[in-house]
């Protein structure tokens, strides 16, 4: 896979840091804005990139370059994937996806019209720890209870009580903890028990924004509620509750750190099987070889489960 990234932002960095992990990945260009090449020439010089562009145009143009990774502010996702998809790249798209499953529906349409793939960039259920959940559901089965808490004091917080208001907490960005954090415990809620029967979002609002919240999904024989909070902290402990035991999740859920089982009268078990220490290894691994083996069917089934996402998402998000 021939990389171009689209973004200089923090998910960038983070990205750069790991990519020399992901076999059969060249990174192979970099596009910035004008405003912000000063960024890219220093990323470009650590992370030793062939090519670095000030505008999305070059980089689509570049022939070198068979993938874009979209990794801009979340209300760019969908016009920076049109357009990378007309361009005639793959596309992998920083989460939340889009913002609406129109615009999802719409990029999928492209994608297959020009045989290409378009993949949702979301860490959580590519690790090795969430298919230790996923294998072990029967086990304390039936489930009746879900609790996922994703609480992170944003370094941004305090610019924002002060005025400052920065993409994250932007509602003209799509900004807010349902987007940046809550989205993760949607996509591990729906990736194990598929769409909600109701879906109903109680946000704590600031400026016009949801600082933190609480969304609660209802299925006929479960409960499901996904606390999400940019404003406070927590020692983030999350839990999947059944008639023989529960599953634990120990840490931000973006990355499940550390999960636990316990069965009714047992102790806790407590394992790590993630293979790699950083979060966005496995993701990206997936997607390499996704691409470069042309696996449509295993696109496919990812693009229906960011769409089953999404639509949750889409409700809640109406409900701020």
């Amino acid at each position: 896979m021939k990389l171009g990234i689209i973004g200089s932002g923090k998910i960038v960095h983070d990205f750069l840091t790991i990519a020399d992990q992901i076999p059969d990945l060249e990174l192979t260009a970099l596009a910035t804005t004008k405003r912000s090449h000063k960024i890219g020439l220093d990323l470009q010089k650590e992370y030793q990139i062939n090519k670095l562009y000030d505008n999305n145009a070059d980089l689509f143009n570049d022939p070198d370059v068979d993938t874009v990774y979209v990794a801009v502010p979340n209300s760019l996702h969908f016009s920076i994937s049109k357009e990378a998809l007309e361009a005639g790249k793959n596309v992998i798209c920083e989460k939340p996806f889009v913002a609406t499953v129109d615009e999802a529906r719409e990029l999928k349409a492209i994608a297959d019209q020009k045989k290409l793939i378009i993949i949702e960039a979301i860490t959580n259920i590519y690790l090795e720890n969430f298919k230790f959940i996923e294998e072990n559901l029967d086990k304390i089965a039936p489930i009746h209870v879900v609790n996922l808490n994703y609480t992170q004091y944003s370094s941004r917080y305090d610019a924002f009580l002060a005025g400052d208001i920065q993409p994250a907490f932007d509602p003209k960005k799509d900004g807010g903890a349902l987007m940046d954090l809550g989205i993760y415990n949607l996509h591990i809620i729906i990736k194990l028990f598929g769409k909600p029967e109701s879906i109903n979002y109680f946000p704590t609002m600031q400026k016009n924004i949801d600082t933190s919240g609480i969304l609660h999904l209802s299925y006929s024989d479960k409960q499901a509620s996904s606390i999400a909070a940019k404003d406070s902290f927590s020692p983030n402990v999350s839990t999947i509750e059944g008639e023989k035991g529960a599953l634990i999740i120990y840490g931000h859920p973006n990355e499940i750190p550390k999960v636990g089982m316990q069965l009714k009268g047992q102790e806790v078990k407590v394992i790590n099987n993630n293979k790699y220490s950083h979060r966005m290894v496995a993701e990206f691994i997936e997607f390499t070889k996704i691409i470069d083996q042309h696996k449509f069917k295993e696109a496919d089934h990812a693009f229906v489960h960011s769409l089953n996402t999404l639509s949750v998402l889409q409700e809640a998000k109406s409900q701020r």
